[in-house]
């Protein structure tokens, strides 16, 4: 089996169907559209128009302008536009697809999550009224210590630091000891 074709096998393995599904159905949600029968999710997605007008749903303006025409180099723009847009909104660069990703459907899971990471954004936008997709992000835990605390963990010493207990490399003999020969 060639290298290219088992990349190809565990990109594949990755996806998630019901994911796909979950988030094909938001999309649809927010929208107020169905994707049109016989294409598949990605086939929907690849121009980007879809994404830029899910973006500009969630906040107005995003992206000025959606192109609905042109050749590859349009379409692709869109996806760019899309990718900017969500940066703005609030999605971590981790979470955003790379335009292949969509365009050659080299990675449809990734575009996938980063539709969930967009879902998870909405949250944090109280101007958002309407649904919401994957988990609530969680909110910040501040703890507040006293003094006292903060100076008795100063004299522990960390486990990461680890401890040797005297051990030392003395006596050891790593590999064979060198030799001189001296001719007769």
């Amino acid at each position: 089996m060639s290298l290219q074709r088992q990349v190809l096998a565990k990109i594949a393995g990755k996806r998630n169907p019901e994911m796909d599904k979950e988030a094909q159905t938001w999309v649809e949600t927010v929208l107020e559209f169905k994707f049109p029968a016989g294409e598949t999710y990605e086939e929907v997605l690849k121009d980007g128009q879809v994404l830029c007008r899910l973006i500009n749903k969630l906040k107005p303006g995003s992206v000025a302008k959606v192109n609905e025409s042109g050749g590859q180099f349009k379409m692709m723009e869109n996806i760019n536009n899309f990718q900017k847009a969500l940066k703005e909104y609030g999605v971590s660069d981790v979470d955003v697809f790379q335009t292949v990703d969509l365009w050659e459907k080299k990675d449809i899971s990734q575009v996938t999550n980063t539709i969930f990471a967009l879902g998870r954004a909405t949250y944090k936008h109280p101007e958002w009224t309407g649904p919401n997709l994957g988990p609530k992000p969680s909110d910040e835990c501040k703890r507040d210590f006293t003094e006292e605390q903060l100076k008795a963990g100063q004299t522990i010493v960390g486990l990461q630091a680890g401890s040797n207990k005297g051990a030392t490399q003395a006596g050891q003999n790593i590999g064979a000891g060198r030799k001189i020969l001296l001719g007769k």
